[in-house]
């Protein structure tokens, strides 16, 4: 279930604004200028059903993000969508997985604290039978380079 941020769970100064999602629901959000590094050696994995729910997390993921199991199962995926990354990248990703394609991208999410942490995307729809059943994504630790390169794009994208 996603739901509105509240206030007193975000470190540091923040902003606030209220995001219209993939999924057709609206969320009003919280976020800061607080980076959480992606640590070296960690793979975060998560497994979504055909319409975003979460519905499997590893160790990694539930760290990086902030919140706990029960948190995010059952939430949207885009419960970790950060204001600053521009709708048009997440229409691509579905456009191409819900046609049975992997996707890679950078992202950059937003913790449950209003901090943030990037990664290195790939999602790949699980088929069964002919039919795609679920979404595998697995974020790795993006190197900076993409990262400065991606923080660029986007903010251009974002004011056109």
């Amino acid at each position: 279930m996603i739901y509105d941020m509240k206030p007193d769970d975000i470190a540091g100064i923040y902003q606030a604004t209220t995001l219209h999602l993939f999924c057709g629901i609206s969320r009003r959000v919280f976020y800061s200028d607080i980076e959480t590094p992606f640590p070296d050696g960690k793979l975060i994995v998560s497994i979504t059903d055909r319409e975003g729910i979460i519905t499997h997390v590893n160790k990694a993921f539930v760290e990086m993000s902030g919140y706990t199991d029960e948190e995010l199962l059952g939430s949207p995926h885009s419960i970790l969508r950060h204001p600053d990354m521009p709708a048009f990248a997440f229409k691509e990703l579905w456009d191409t997985v819900s046609v049975g394609g992997r996707w890679q991208g950078y992202v950059k999410n937003l913790r449950k604290d209003g901090g943030y942490y990037w990664v290195k995307a790939t999602v790949i729809p699980n088929i069964r039978d002919g039919k795609i059943v679920s979404y595998t994504s697995i974020r790795r630790k993006p190197s900076r380079a993409k990262v400065e390169e991606c923080i660029e794009i986007y903010r251009r994208l974002s004011a056109a």
